[in-house]
């Protein structure tokens, strides 16, 4: 699989993916989202990391890097929006994509990387575990807007 940062192509290919992540709706491809996109890809901190295999988009998620100021001013980052097509799972895409994310917030100089899943499933989190994360440390909060 090739892992690479989004190009302003996939954007189809990667809201389609979406779809399988809590049951999204496939929404329009008008000039507001496009305006969205571009500006997302403009964002040097932001990552929108994709895998390809067998030339189709199949497994994504996203890497931001937080400037910060503790921790001797190195920043932090976040991981969101992790799928993989449900036809491709369980071939270690997802650990790859999110090795591909850890030695960008490393290259970075990020001192912690924070994931969140909404998943209650034990295999999922002993997934994240297996990929390195830990649910010891921190408790988390979620106020939806």
């Amino acid at each position: 699989m090739e892992i690479r940062e989004a190009s302003n192509s996939d954007l189809p290919a990667l809201l389609e993916l979406y779809m399988q992540l809590h049951d999204n709706p496939m929404p329009e491809i008008n000039e507001k989202l496009k305006t969205l996109w571009t500006s997302i890809l403009a964002q040097p901190d932001h990552h929108v990391l994709v895998g390809i295999e067998d030339q189709r988009l199949v497994c994504s998620c996203v890497l931001i890097v937080v400037p910060n100021l503790t921790r001797s001013q190195r920043p932090y980052a976040l991981i969101e929006n992790v799928i993989t097509d449900q036809a491709y799972r369980n071939r270690g895409h997802a650990t790859s994509i999110l090795q591909f994310a850890k030695n960008i917030a490393q290259h970075e100089n990020c001192y912690k990387i924070m994931l969140m899943t909404s998943s209650k499933q034990e295999s999922t989190l002993r997934f994240y575990e297996r990929a390195g994360y830990n649910r010891q440390d921190k408790t988390a909060f979620i106020q939806w807007l």
